[in-house]
């Protein structure tokens, strides 16, 4: 038996950049089945949308509920579904949950404890099915980690694969973009990733290249040498030819002439390739605790990391090279082993114990083991503005649905959830509209354009045969979310029939 939604009295912006227009919307089943004007049309349920815009779902293309796993722990995705998002991307970062060689999670152990889910599953095909079982509140694709694929070859050594391993990870990687992963990411800025060769990465993108899929990048550098990491990018999208995005671009504080650069060189690059990068309309970053280690002790794995800081003499040498710290810009996220600490800032913390707040930082790394989360004020608002507004800016939240209580690393774990987590896009909606972009333009940023980059069909558009994937906006805020012709949320109120779909290439 199918069942018949429809909509009435809306203004339809389809996603497409077409100024709005007044129609009613009919949907049957998963589908999108007419649009136009139907007074005598009968329905399951009649929605009067008088004076709202009915916009297409919006599409996170950089989450992290896969790191987190919530996917799992958290499956209605509520914190996406509130703010009109209906289709997430995970396996960012170099990190994904899947293809695992030998079944572990070593990848994402610093976003969360992998202990919460047991794997059965080793391919994307696998690990799809897995996932259908969970019954999802919103769509998920996922990308493939390189740092899942290296890890699991290499183990926590660094260094340059060999002949062999570089064959096996191509292989791997082909196997996973034609059972339908939307693409290839790397964390380069992560210690594990951060000495990749070039010759490697090309020859891993030159594969996504082949199967037309999409690669993201996590700049190796983002400060000093930003500049040269987006340059590296570029280059490798004009040698594969390979779609390409870079991950949170960011305009760190005291970098920002580079930043102005690099976003230059993006915007301006040649019309041949096609590179885009994400972003947020944030000032805060959510970085887990032991990137503000020196560069020199972020190596060997959590293990070697936690075994060092025991040292009193690499202790005396990590508080020498911290770069310079500020008590108000750093809060604990989340802190395994210390909840007490989630919500205070470095400051109070260093206060609390009588520390100076170097001391404080690396007391918190010792605590939590290295498995804090921590929430950094140290981005240009003004320049984040001045990136969202340009040509090949995505919008991207960077982070997980979790519950209300938090999903840590065990039941006493707390995690504090920044504005990012519940209120990205509604956010940037109306950023858009206080600097005089028309609805139409902004919206297309996060519906058909996010859906075109990553090739994910029929979605993006409110659009004839169009899966059903719907938000209503009215008055700045989401009215109501529809995924796959369900309505999932409206005003306040969660529906219990998650209806998301695994999207493939």
């Amino acid at each position: 038996m199918k069942t018949m939604t429809l909509i009435k009295g809306v203004k339809v912006v389809n996603g497409s950049g077409k100024p709005p227009f007044q129609a009613e919307v009919l949907l049957k089943d998963d589908k999108i089945a007419a649009i136009g004007n139907f007074p005598t049309k009968k329905a399951d349920l009649i929605i009067d949308g008088l004076g709202s815009y009915l916009l297409p779902g919006f599409i996170d293309i950089n989450t992290d509920s896969d790191h987190y796993l919530s996917l799992f722990t958290n499956p209605a995705q509520k914190d996406f579904l509130a703010q009109g998002v209906t289709t997430i991307i995970g396996g960012q970062c170099g990190s994904s949950l899947t293809p695992l060689v030998y079944g572990t999670l070593e990848s994402i152990r610093k976003w969360t404890d992998t202990n919460q889910v047991n794997v059965d599953w080793h391919t994307v095909s696998e690990f799809f099915k897995a996932l259908s079982r969970v019954k999802l509140g919103v769509n998920f694709g996922t990308l493939v980690g390189h740092s899942t694929i290296r890890r699991a070859l290499v183990g926590e050594e660094i260094r340059k694969l060999t002949a062999q391993e570089i064959k096996v990870f191509k292989r791997l990687l082909g196997e996973a973009l034609e059972q339908g992963a939307l693409g290839f990411s790397t964390g380069l800025s992560y210690a594990h990733s951060r000495q990749t060769p070039y010759d490697e990465l090309k020859e891993l993108v030159d594969i996504v290249a082949k199967n037309n899929a999409v690669y993201t990048t996590h700049l190796r550098d983002e400060r000093e040498g930003l500049v040269a990491a987006v340059n590296e990018t570029l280059k490798i999208a004009h040698e594969t030819g390979a779609k390409t995005v870079i991950s949170h671009l960011r305009p760190i504080i005291g970098y920002e002439k580079d930043f102005d650069e690099a976003l230059r060189m993006v915007n301006e690059s040649s019309s041949h390739i096609e590179v885009y990068f994400d972003i947020y309309p944030f000032d805060v970053s959510i970085v887990p605790v032991y990137v503000f280690l020196p560069l020199w002790a972020q190596n060997g794995g959590l293990e070697i990391m936690n075994e060092n800081l025991k040292s009193p003499s690499v202790r005396e040498r990590i508080i020498k090279d911290l770069a310079p710290l500020h008590k108000d810009n750093i809060v604990i996220g989340q802190a395994p082993n210390a909840p007490y600490w989630v919500g205070k800032t470095l400051g109070q913390i260093a206060e609390n114990q009588s520390l100076s707040l170097p001391e404080a930082l690396l007391r918190i790394m010792s605590v939590t083991q290295l498995r804090a989360l921590l929430i950094y004020k140290n981005l240009n608002m003004e320049f984040i503005k001045k990136a969202i507004l340009g040509p090949k800016s995505l919008i991207a939240s960077n982070t997980a649905s979790l519950p209300p209580q938090g999903q840590g690393f065990s039941e006493k774990s707390q995690t504090i959830k920044h504005e990012r987590f519940t209120n990205t896009f509604p956010k940037y909606l109306r950023d858009m509209e206080n600097s005089n972009v028309v609805l139409e333009d902004a919206v297309k940023k996060i519906t058909s354009k996010p859906a075109e980059v990553f090739k994910i069909k029929n979605r993006g558009l409110v659009k004839e045969g169009y899966f059903a994937d719907l938000v209503l906006w009215k008055d700045g805020k989401v009215q109501a979310t529809f995924v796959n012709g369900q309505m999932a949320y409206e005003e306040g109120k969660f529906m219990d029939s998650p209806a998301g779909q695994i999207i493939k290439r």
